[in-house]
Order: C-alpha cells, then structure tokens, then sequence
C-alpha cells in the first residue's frame, strides 16, 4: 500500500499526542490544559487520534512469533522445518507443530502482550474522550462507539486463543490493580454486546476515510465470526444470527464484491481492493520496524534474492506441508498464483542454483515433498506466495493485509446454511468463488450440495521420512467445506480456528505432527508470567 499516507502519517500524529495524554497523573498541567482546550478537532485529526489503538493490530498478526504463527504453525498447511542454515531455534517450530507448546512460548506470550496493549490504547482513548481530554463535540459517541468494535476485535484474539481472560474496560485503574478472570463464554458474550451496541453508531461508508477502520461492515463481519464460532466459544450454535449478520454486509450496498482475480486482493497496491472489508495498512517506509510483514522473508531461500531483486537476502524456512499442496485441483488458480513451485530463476531470467546444503550447486526446484520437521534441503516444500513480492521489496512488504474480506462474509453465509441444512444455497455461494478460480476450467468450479456433505480430501495421516500412517479425511463432517476453506484462505492467518470448528486440530495426524485427541490443546495457555503477577488467573485445562 503506497497512496494511503494520511492514514499513517495519522499513526504518527496520534501517538505523539496520545503521548502527552499516556498517564492519568500529568507533571505538567498547565500544558494539559493548553492541550485540551485548544486542541480543534477536524475529520481527518479525529481519524488520526484512533491509530495508536488501530496499529497494535499489526504487532498482534504480523509481528515475529505473534497470531499468524499461532494460527498457522500449529495447523495442517504451513510448517517450519530445520534447513541447511538453521531454523531450528530451540525447537520452538517443532512443539508448535506438535502441539507440545508450553506457556512461556514467544507465540503465547507475545499474542497475549501484544493483543492487551491494543485493548489498553482503545481504553485510553475512551477515557480520554469521555473526560474531555480529547474533545470531540458531535463526534464523541460515534468514536467511542468505532473504539468499542475495534476493543472487541482485540477480545475476539483472546477469545481466540486463550479463552478464559480477564474483560478490562477502564483506563483510569488504581495502582496495582489486578484483574478478575471471566469465562470464554463471559467474554464471548461482552464481544457481542458491544459490537451490537457500537453498530447503529458506525459509520455507513466504504471509501478512503473508513479504509482500514470500524465501519458498520466491519462490524457486523467481525458479529458474523462471532457467531459462526459459537458453538465453540460458548457452547451454543448460533448459525441463523450468523447468516443474518452476513446478510448485513451483503445487502449493504456499501460497495463489496469479488474481485474478478483473487490475486488482486493481495497485491502490493491493494487499498483500492474492493473485496477488503478491514485491512492492516501496510507501508515499507512508515511500518519499517524489522519483522512488520516478512513473510516472503521466512519463507523464500536465500538464493531467491536475485528473483525479485530483494534488498536483502531471504532466510529460507517456511513451505506448504506436502499434504496440503497434494488437495489441490492443478487448474486451480489459487494453486497456480498462491504457491511459489518448480525450477526458481533470477530477473533476468538465469536458472537459479542452490548456495547451501546438500543441493549446493544443483538447480534451485522447488518440489512438493519435505522429509521431516527436522529437515529440509532448499529444495523442499512449496514457498509461500500470495501476497504479491514486489520486484526491490525490502524485508517489509509494503500490501496491505486483509484481514476480513467479502469472499469470507460470503463463506461464512455458506458455512451457516450447510450446517442448517441448506447445502444446495451454501453450493451456490462456493460455486460463485470457485468460478475465479478455475476460468480455464469452468466445469471444475461447480459444487453442489452433496459435495459439501461429503468428507475431506485432504489424506491425512502422519507422512514423513519416520513414520508413514493413514487417516484420511472421509469421516470429517463437512469436510470438503473445510477443503474449499483451506483453498481460498491459505496463508491468511486463521488455519488453526477453522480446523477447531470441523473437529479436526487435535483429532488428525499430518506430516510429523501426531493426533493426540487433546481437546485442551484448542485453547493455549495462559502465559506463565501473567500466572505468576496475577492470583486471580487460573491456568487452562491440561496446562
């Protein structure tokens, strides 16, 4: 993303003055008070005030050992082997693969840091605006009312992830102050309270001052996955309110529709996508801090350096689990477009060869096979490659991350109405994804109903060079649902919510990860540090 300046360089803006707000005791209250009765708030200032509370997004997702890997690393399509130039650290990869996690992981600890601090900026914010320390006049019940829905996204993380957290809401606490633990259904229910009571308030519009903020959409999609994963974060299925929420965004009028080629969604100019519900802007020479968005560095081989013409050159770690890639249908362009495969080349053309390990000076072919979690040569597994790598890109990317987009309102509708017996409506839905998906194939695109009832076909099964089992995926309920999922939304941050909802995160083998039937492991623990400064938390089942 490179056009939409305003909306970082308000990032900038607002952190300095959420700097001179960021205690509730200010040594210098004169200075308070210049702020406060002459600040003149406009439009554009009034957006820029929330981006300290929108940023923490970014560092949540994206960051180095955050909510992309805890969701993705622990699932069945994306896994980081031991390679010629390391990547073991510890074995860290390995027990997120193999569920054996513990609760001083980087993943644990950092998502839980990281997602409070998002919800500790919207709370400043609120109280600031609510004592008039930031006066927004005819704004100030809109506002509070957009910083709720996004304070909700930040629970839906732990809702997420952790379950069982504490639901804080103030900002002006007192010293020490320790709070109580609530129920994943306590904080399931506060989700959807506020986002109910923060809609009628949200702003209609989708153009260029909502991009990348809480709009009506934004919210009802945000409702939509509430909803959709009811059953698990409460214990009771809430499959109508969920196409209803769904129906909200599709009959907005608001402008969302598929783009005729998924690819556009991701590309390195993306912010005019209008498939993008909510994104994370994302832009090399403002979000430069080292990992902001490095995906294409985790995953690429050093040697891939001379492909794009990359600043610096890549690590060579992350690849598609072979059982995964094996799903696919060749003629599917996600396949074809998603996934970087075969004999690799520089710019200009020239066959790349290998630098390092056993394939060092052999040609650089990526194949779709991986020994082990232990180790891979440079050749081993597909690379990641949905987001567009920009020809010059440096370690940030600089596309800006989708995180809700139309097509998932769409499969979220056609995931309610399968599981309420409506699997021909729900077909029609898939059917209309498919189609960009297979313009050379227009027959393969159809699904219908009695498809999506059918099983997986993902084989799974443990399949490295140790062990060799089969599973398979025909008992899965839905599961070419949870095909047609794991097709369109491939590297997007959310394998692992997916594979919890159809009953197959801890219930299935895959490549050197062993099923051990552990419901527990569905929720992470608690960090042991937050355990240890707060009496009031008690641990996870099974942690």
């Amino acid at each position: 993303m490179k056009t939409n300046l305003k909306y970082i360089k308000g990032f900038l803006f607002s952190s300095i003055l959420l700097g001179s707000f960021s205690c509730t005791k200010l040594k210098d209250d004169p200075y308070t008070t210049i702020i406060s009765s002459e600040l003149t708030v406009t439009d554009q200032s009034s957006a820029a005030l929330l981006g300290a509370a929108y940023s923490n997004w970014r560092f949540v997702l994206l960051d180095w050992d955050g909510l992309w890997r805890a969701q993705e690393l622990s699932a069945d399509q994306e896994v980081i082997p031991g390679r010629p130039n390391g990547w073991v650290d510890g074995g860290v990869y390995k027990r997120i693969h193999d569920h054996k996690w513990t609760a001083d992981e980087g993943i644990v600890v950092n998502t839980w840091g990281r997602t409070y601090a998002g919800i500790t900026n919207c709370n400043r914010l609120i109280y600031q605006i609510e004592t008039e320390l930031i006066p927004l006049g005819a704004r100030k019940e809109a506002t509070i009312a957009e910083l709720r829905a996004l304070r909700a996204s930040y629970y839906y993380v732990l809702c997420d992830i952790f379950g069982n957290v504490p639901i804080v809401t103030q900002f002006d606490l007192p010293e020490g102050f320790l709070p109580q633990q609530s129920t994943r259904k306590q904080v399931f229910d506060f989700i959807v309270k506020e986002l109910t009571e923060a809609i009628p308030l949200l702003n209609e519009k989708n153009d260029a001052s909502t991009y990348g903020k809480f709009n009506k959409w934004t919210a009802y999609t945000l409702l939509a996955k509430m909803y959709l994963n009811a059953q698990v974060y409460s214990g009771t299925a809430e499959w109508t309110k969920c196409i209803e929420a769904c129906n909200a965004v599709i009959n907005s009028n608001a402008g969302y529709r598929l783009e005729a080629d998924q690819k556009n969604v991701f590309l390195t100019n993306n912010q005019n996508s209008k498939e993008i519900i909510f994104a994370l802007p994302l832009d090399e020479n403002y979000t430069n801090n080292w990992n902001a968005f490095d995906l294409h560095m985790q995953s690429l081989s050093p040697e891939n350096q001379k492909t794009y013409n990359l600043l610096s050159a890549p690590w060579g770690g992350m690849a598609a689990i072979p059982q995964f890639i094996s799903t696919y249908d060749s003629e599917d362009q996600r396949f074809r477009k998603n996934w970087i495969k075969g004999q690799q080349f520089a710019a200009d053309g020239t066959p790349l060869v290998g630098t390092m390990g056993a394939t060092k000076d052999k040609p650089l072919i990526y194949i779709n096979e991986i020994p082990s979690i232990d180790f891979g040569e440079s050749v081993h597994g597909l690379r990641l490659g949905k987001f567009e790598i920009k020809t010059g890109a440096t370690v940030q990317l600089s596309n800006d991350f989708p995180l809700f987009r139309y097509a998932d309102v769409l499969m979220m509708k056609a995931e309610a109405l399968l599981r309420t017996g409506q699997a021909d409506d729900a077909a029609l839905i898939v059917t209309e994804l498919r189609r960009r998906a297979f313009t050379g194939a227009p027959d393969k695109a159809v699904v219908t109903g009695a498809q999506l009832q059918m099983g997986s076909t993902y084989n799974y099964g443990r399949r490295d060079k140790d062990l060799s089992t089969t599973e398979g995926g025909a008992n899965i309920t839905f599961g070419r649902f949870l095909d047609e999922l794991g097709w369109e939304f491939d590297q997007e941050g959310r394998r692992r919510q997916d594979m919890i909802r159809f009953g197959v995160f801890t219930t299935k083998s895959w490549f050197s990860h062993n099923a051990d039937n552990n419901s527990d492991k569905n929720l992470y623990p608690i960090p042991r540090p937050e355990i240890a400064k707060n009496p009031n938390l008690t641990q996870n089942k099974g942690y």
